[in-house]
């Protein structure tokens, strides 16, 4: 099982469209990914209701775990992916 920490980039934290688009790259990754918060429970990373009760806010660090054929690539993705700020990306046009 290989693991990594992220710190949440989207100014919204892990809410409504960072946690969609977050949840549906989890769930195209074809690997069980669980994500939680130091010292708390971790929850599917393929569920969104599950990803948005967590209630990781913009700063704050989670946890990702993932066990399979390319684990360390999955996660490795998706730590640059909650590590920007995809809110941002849709502003100032």
């Amino acid at each position: 099982m290989s693991s990594r920490t992220a710190v949440i980039a989207s100014s919204v934290g892990l809410h409504a469209r960072p946690a969609t688009l977050f949840t549906k790259k989890v769930a195209a990754a074809g690997i069980p990914v669980t994500v939680g918060k130091e010292g708390g429970k971790t929850v599917n990373a393929a569920s969104m209701l599950a990803v948005m009760a967590l209630g990781a806010k913009h700063g704050e660090e989670v946890i990702l775990t993932a066990d399979g054929d390319n684990a360390d690539a999955v996660l490795d993705d998706l730590v640059a992916f909650l590590e920007t700020d995809h809110d941002a990306t849709e502003s100032g046009s």
